[in-house]
């Protein structure tokens, strides 16, 4: 049994290959890896290189980015762009209509509230670091 491609083209003009998710129609470049127990909603799109985990969730008119790495149990709520580079930790969860900019670490289980902007570059975590002051600290406090 052969896979059926659909040729998207961008506004570039480059011709780009997707075929359909067995669990949720969505699209997946063909160079993207995702699980077959993640549910992609079919106006999803998952691009090129991108690699999401089992038992994710993406939800409708999300865009998974270029070189994106969603670990198992992500959810990404309905319209929401995940900028390239970006790796989310498992059990995060990312509301609808936000924007992830590009490079962004999202550890594990974080909450991205709806309708936020994530500015490329950023860090999030649960951590809440060291109980111990740096040189740095006690050299500002002199």
């Amino acid at each position: 049994m052969s896979k059926v491609f659909e040729e998207i083209e961008s506004s570039a003009g480059d011709i780009a290959k997707y075929r359909r998710h067995s669990n949720g129609r969505g699209f997946v470049a063909s160079t993207a890896k995702v699980d077959p127990t993640t549910f992609l909603d079919p106006t999803a799109y998952v691009e090129p290189g991108a690699q999401v985990a089992g038992r994710c969730w993406v939800g409708a008119g999300s865009w998974i980015d270029r070189d994106v790495v969603l670990s198992p149990g992500v959810f990404i709520g309905a319209n929401v762009h995940v900028g390239a580079g970006t790796i989310v930790g498992v059990g995060s969860k990312i509301e609808s209509h936000c924007r992830i900019g590009e490079n962004v670490t999202i550890g594990g289980s974080v909450r991205v509230d709806r309708d936020s902007t994530i500015a490329a570059g950023t860090v999030l975590s649960n951590s809440r670091g060291s109980a111990t002051p740096t040189q740095r600290d006690m050299t500002r406090a002199a």
